[in-house]
């Protein structure tokens, strides 16, 4: 089986948990590997990070320049016009990574995943329709493309969701990581929103936040 290709970064000692990180259009998995650093956990939870490449595709609103993308985006509007099959087919890989980290011995329950911008609309459905439980699911600075359509899978539909968005977001406004938050309660979620006086980015205080929470994602499914 074929895999996309990704940076991953091992814990000290035998990895018990994953988290499957997903960057945004233009970027690449070594994009957020350096955070890793900065994310203390405790010793219990020694997680490995993948951190997957997208493949570079011709991008429409790019004036169809080929770059790292998971899907096409064929108009800027504010619920952005996408090229929904090639969503799908990132979804697809991302689910193949997530059954890896399983087959590799990692419990479902102790795989987060986690998106930022046109990734985080990619881990929406991803997480959300995966066959098994998992422990959590994080977007930074998205959009819930999906969801006037996603079936969630039974598996997930208690799934913990954190949204993380800066008020001052000129690429993605932060109204769509408000709107995807209403789409989630509307689909039974509780989901957590988190906003930052900052754009489109990942500020320190963020991933502060992002530990905490993989953290409290763990304990819970805390491995003997």
């Amino acid at each position: 089986m074929t895999y996309l290709p990704c940076v991953e970064i091992e814990p000290k000692q035998a990895a018990n948990a994953s988290v499957i990180w997903l960057h945004g259009l233009g970027a690449n998995g070594h994009d957020f590997a350096g955070v890793v650093p900065m994310i203390a956990l405790s010793s219990e939870h020694q997680v490995r990070y993948v951190f997957p490449h997208a493949p570079e595709i011709n991008v429409t609103i790019n004036n169809g320049y080929k770059m790292p993308a998971w899907y096409d985006i064929l108009a800027m509007t504010l619920e952005r016009k996408i090229d929904m099959s090639g969503l799908m087919a990132s979804v697809e890989q991302v689910q193949k990574l997530i059954q890896r980290e399983i087959d590799r011995g990692i419990d479902s329950q102790r795989i987060v995943v986690a998106g930022f911008s046109q990734g985080g609309a990619v881990a929406y459905q991803s997480a959300l329709t995966f066959t098994k439980p998992l422990a959590g699911l994080m977007v930074m600075s998205s959009y819930f493309a999906t969801a006037k359509t996603i079936k969630p899978h039974s598996q997930n539909l208690a799934l913990p969701v954190h949204i993380y968005h800066g008020s001052a977001d000129p690429v993605v406004a932060e109204s769509l990581g408000l709107n995807a938050m209403t789409y989630l309660e509307t689909l039974g979620y509780q989901p957590q929103y988190h906003r930052y006086a900052a754009e489109h980015t990942v500020t320190a205080q963020q991933i502060n936040d992002i530990s905490q929470h993989i953290q409290q994602f763990l304990a819970i499914n805390t491995t003997s």
